[in-house]
């Protein structure tokens, strides 16, 4: 530092009387500098103690240790434990990580790719805000990053026509399952709060679910059907429309652990009781329920090992730029605790 001002690259140059290439082969030890020189530099550095920015040191080489995160929602935790996923997979490469909350804003995750392609970064694990074909605006961006020079990794939402390595979850299937479960213990009548029918893991869960019903000899009636949005607002409001009815379904489908914790907010201030009053089967487990003891029946997915899968496969792209697209599927689990099943008829 000099008079409390960190130095720079400009200034570590200017006090050696060189110029800032010379300095920057210095710090990335490359290309020829005289020894005298290379000492001159490096005793300035120590001096003032300068710490080169890891930005320029990327920028100079052209190339960057660190790899961009694009995620929709970091307040909900299925994104945060794939976070952690991400960051234990970086932290055993020895990258670092940018990362980007677009809460499901387009807007703002076209500012995080023109942030993260001025930083050259490495690759992108992108969780996308929006299904892209579905709109002019999602088309756009869809094309702008199919220019874009990086790997790029989708993880949990992919859509039609999607060109990227992705790793992604049994959405369809699990919500199969989920249905199957229901109707085995017992419910006939089932309902379901849908996520984002925008999206495709939202028609996908739904879809799965109806079919489960149909392939059990039941239907899924219109008016027990609640169009969510993944997001808890939303299915609390939706919740206490449901549980206003003079005749309660058996059971109700929650398609992702919003919509789940929703459900339970308006289930508690209508004086309810799941597994007794009405079951419930809901998309993603919530550990506070485990914590606190509430039963609660799901079928999941390892969020963590999602984000360690999402790092690996963006570092096989990196090292095998040609190999063939990749596909990982995250297999669904199945956990009853009880409240599947209804005994208040």
């Amino acid at each position: 530092m000099i008079g409390g001002k960190i130095i720079t690259i400009k200034d570590v140059a200017e006090m050696a009387g060189v110029s800032k290439a010379t300095v920057s082969r210095v710090m990335n030890n490359s290309g020829y500098v005289a020894a005298e020189t290379r000492r001159k530099i490096e005793n300035i550095m120590e001096t003032y103690h300068y710490v080169p920015s890891a930005l320029a040191v990327n920028l100079s080489r052209q190339e960057t240790k660190t790899v961009g995160v694009v995620i929709p929602e970091i307040g909900n935790t299925f994104y945060s434990d794939i976070l952690h996923g991400i960051t234990q997979a970086a932290d055993e490469q020895d990258l670092s990580l940018a990362l980007f909350d677009t809460q499901d804003n387009l807007e703002k995750e076209k500012r995080a790719f023109r942030i993260l392609q001025q930083q050259k970064v490495r690759g992108i694990i992108l969780g996308p805000s929006v299904d892209y074909p579905e709109t002019p605006e999602g088309r756009e961006v869809l094309a702008g990053l199919r220019e874009y020079s990086v790997p790029i990794v989708i993880i949990d939402r992919d859509f039609e026509n999607m060109p990227w390595d992705a790793v992604l979850y049994e959405n369809y299937q699990c919500s199969y399952q989920a249905a199957l479960e229901l109707y085995r213990a017992g419910n006939r009548r089932m309902a379901i709060i849908t996520g984002d029918m925008t999206l495709k893991i939202g028609r996908e869960r739904f879809e799965g679910f109806r079919k489960g019903i149909e392939d059990c000899g039941l239907k899924l009636d219109e008016k027990d059907i609640y169009y969510g949005n993944f997001l808890m607002k939303r299915s609390y409001e939706l919740s206490m429309e449901l549980l206003s009815q003079r005749e309660l379904p058996d059971a109700v489908y929650t398609c992702n652990n919003m919509t789940s914790l929703g459900f339970l907010k308006a289930v508690n201030e209508m004086g309810l009781t799941i597994g007794e009053d009405i079951a419930i089967m809901g998309n993603d487990r919530i550990e506070t329920l485990d914590i606190l003891g509430i039963p609660f029946s799901c079928v999941y997915r390892d969020n963590y090992e999602m984000g360690r899968m999402a790092l690996r496969l963006l570092q096989e792209r990196v090292e095998y730029p040609e190999k063939a697209r990749s596909i990982r599927m995250v297999p669904y689990q199945v956990k009853l605790k009880g409240s599947e099943k209804r005994k208040k008829k």
